[in-house]
């Protein structure tokens, strides 16, 4: 069953390990409530993928996945017909000489492959899958047109075949790291929600969730270095992700402690650009990390 206020939202997201805040749990509770949409954005790594994977788990749904990039068309996304099988057909009726009517035949349920956004509306076992459209900034702008119709009515129309509409409305998470504007069109659809780089305290719990192997005194070193970083003129700050996989990194390592030296040998778990790399490492790193066993 779907949480019946915004207190059981935040205890459901607790449940799937997900640390929110409660103007997030406010968002995720409406969205649920009202069978609208959640729009999503924030930088790459902050947990908004997270979210919807969290929200099929806890509530024991399907996830289906529309993973957008440019060039993204209908026959990726929502639906392509069955041409081989289309093609059989009509070789058949030539050979039976009933070309006449095989159209009818062509465009029927047997011969409709579903993608993502069709399988969305159709009905499952479980209940209303979450749907995720995810980066929805890097597809191109008449793929948002096209969603339109889906995000309204939860329907998607077909031209040879008809009107799909889903019984219960799919949950729909659509994320978005602002590489681009999404139009207000498709905006207003939804319920929206910017999703910030954690707090202190909110990135040790998520820390202390994720990556429980890495000592105490080493998640909280590595939580505040990558705080001081994010103030940083860096290409690309560490988002919540970076910062797990260097708490996993440091772990596999058998580290207790952050060094300077283990940071250095470390850095590319946590930035992934050369020059971000080169500008940290070394008496930067060392500087930092001085900073923090001061004010501790």
């Amino acid at each position: 069953m779907l949480p019946a206020d915004v207190d059981q939202t935040a205890a459901l997201l607790g449940a799937g390990q997900y640390v929110s805040n409660r103007q997030l749990a406010t968002a995720v509770f409406l969205a649920l409530s009202l069978n609208r949409p959640l729009l999503l954005e924030g930088e790459a790594g902050v947990g908004k993928t997270e979210l919807a994977k969290v929200l099929a788990e806890t509530l024991d749904r399907q996830l289906i996945r529309l993973q957008c990039y440019e060039g993204l068309d209908l026959a990726s996304a929502a639906y392509e017909w069955n041409y081989p099988r289309q093609m059989v057909a009509i070789r058949l009726a030539e050979a039976q000489g009933r070309i006449a009517g095989v159209n009818e035949t062509l465009y029927t349920e047997e011969n409709l492959i579903e993608r993502p956004l069709l399988a969305a509306l159709r009905p499952h076992l479980s209940g209303p899958p979450v749907l995720l459209i995810d980066e929805i900034d890097r597809a191109d702008e008449p793929f948002e047109a096209f969603l339109l119709e889906l995000l309204s009515d939860f329907q998607l129309s077909i031209p040879e075949f008809g009107v799909v509409r889903a019984a219960s409305p799919p949950i729909v998470v659509i994320t978005s790291n602002r590489t681009r504007e999404i139009h207000d069109a498709l905006r207003r659809r939804c319920l929206y929600h910017w999703i910030d780089y954690p707090t202190l305290e909110a990135e040790s719990r998520i820390v202390a969730l994720k990556a429980s192997g890495a000592a105490a005194e080493l998640r909280r070193q590595m939580v505040e270095f990558v705080q001081v970083l994010r103030r940083e003129d860096l290409f690309k700050p560490p988002g919540v992700a970076e910062t797990i996989d260097w708490a996993h990194a440091l772990a596999r390592l058998d580290a207790a402690e952050l060094t300077p030296g283990l940071v250095d040998d470390t850095l590319g778990s946590l930035l992934k650009y050369q020059d971000d790399i080169a500008r940290i490492r070394g008496a930067e790193a060392a500087k930092i990390l001085s900073g923090i066993e001061a004010a501790a």
